[in-house]
């Protein structure tokens, strides 16, 4: 499964990184709608699109209200939801009291888990551990003891990076690395907003990307810096993923999306392939459970859908574009055989491929008042199949109106 959210801004990389102040500024041009992609092919119809909405039932069975602030990004763990925001907050909101057939308000104000400096921008857990990303240009690792109650908040274990890691590095001149003109730092240290979070599929590994245009990964074990790819990219650096077999994706306000690998026997990431499509800011990247196709999504309004060549390599070929959306993609998501979209549109749409590869939106969910900007689904286990021949699944998506809503889908079989 790729859950991936994307950062607020599609800036430029060439201001000044000390001024972080000024990528908020460009935040309502991220918004707006760009031109398409009129060279990329649509794999939907009008009529299937009409068609399919029809057939499948949805409904907002819940909005989660607690935040004062921006919500940023979400992550599912077990019998909890998590949410950060710009409010500096991480909440935990528990699952069991969704009910499908009863809507409700859920407001709670105890549900705090923990505070930090700077809006949070990413968030994922492992374990009893949780790892937030923040616009303060630093990762923090929080601890639990008991992860059956949601009452409980969560002890700072560690700011990334450590102060052992910096304090290493300070003594060999090679570690310092030029940041601005009069300015240098340590390797291991992002200078700009942490963009994103992407966890190895055995926990082991912790990458980060950054507006700092680089990517780092930590060891999760003792919070080590084990690298960092400086300049991978010629802007902001807006998503991540991981596939089961190495690679790693990032997606960039240059417009591009870059595949890296370790290859056996080199201590450090190599750059595979460069996938050049988008004519904006790649907002979000999600991949397919087997690696083989990735989406990405822009300010462009498109969703460009990526397969492997079949050479055997890294390489990836376009095969078109998931439109609808009528402003920019801001985050993508994939369970099963399903692709989600929240888009600052407002909107969440769901898409799911056919037998003949062409893509259907099976729902356009609506009822947020401002730009969705994170989401994430799981497959409904309490009503994962029902006799009437759907399958049923949970999605949450986060918005700049400063609420989460659940919304509870049942879509047609195949």
């Amino acid at each position: 499964m790729g859950i991936v959210s994307c950062p607020f801004v599609c800036h430029s990389g060439n201001e000044s990184l000390s001024h972080s102040n000024n990528h908020l500024n460009s935040d309502s041009a991220s918004l707006s709608s760009q031109p398409s992609l009129p060279t990329v092919p649509s794999l939907t119809s009008q009529s299937s699109t009409t068609q399919k909405t029809f057939n499948t039932n949805h409904q907002c069975i819940s909005t989660l209200k607690g935040h004062s602030s921006y919500v940023f990004s979400l992550t599912l763990s077990g019998k909890f939801l998590y949410s950060g925001s710009s409010d500096k907050e991480i909440r935990i909101w528990s699952r069991e009291n969704l009910n499908p057939q009863q809507v409700h308000d859920q407001i709670s104000m105890n549900n705090i888990v923990a505070i930090g400096n700077g809006a949070v921008k990413s968030v994922v857990v492992y374990g009893n551990k949780l790892f937030s990303a923040h616009q303060d240009h630093k990762i923090r690792v929080w601890l639990t003891e008991n992860k059956d109650t949601h009452h409980q908040k969560y002890k700072k274990l560690a700011t990334l990076p450590t102060l052992s890691d910096r304090l290493k590095k300070l003594v060999l001149p090679k570690n310092q690395i030029q940041v601005r003109r009069h300015h240098k730092c340590t390797w291991v240290h992002h200078v700009d907003a942490i963009s994103g979070l992407a966890l190895s599929i055995d926990g082991s590994l912790l990458y980060s990307v950054s507006w700092d245009r680089t990517f780092k990964i930590w060891r999760t074990s003792d919070f080590k810096c084990l690298e960092s790819v400086g300049n991978a990219h010629d802007d902001a650096i807006n998503a991540v993923a991981l596939s089961n077999d190495g690679l790693v994706y990032t997606g960039s306000a240059d417009k591009k999306i870059k595949v890296w690998k370790k290859v056996a026997g080199e201590k450090k990431h190599s750059l595979m392939a460069t996938l050049e499509k988008h004519k904006s800011a790649v907002n979000a990247l999600a991949l397919s459970s087997d690696g083989s196709t990735l989406y990405s999504g822009a300010c462009d309004r498109s969703i460009v859908v990526w397969e492997k060549d079949g050479g055997g390599g890294t390489g990836m070929v376009v095969v078109g574009a998931l439109r609808g959306h009528t402003k920019a993609i801001l985050c993508l998501g994939i369970v099963s055989d399903l692709v989600f979209s929240g888009s600052a549109d407002k909107t969440v749409r769901i898409w799911r491929r056919g037998v003949d590869n062409g893509y259907s939106c099976l729902a356009i969910l609506e009822g947020h008042t401002g730009p969705v900007k994170c989401l994430t689904a799981t497959v409904d286990h309490s009503n994962s199949t029902s006799s009437d021949g759907t399958s049923s699944y949970l999605v949450y998506s986060g918005s700049l109106d400063c609420e989460i809503k659940v919304w509870h889908i049942s879509v047609p079989f195949l």
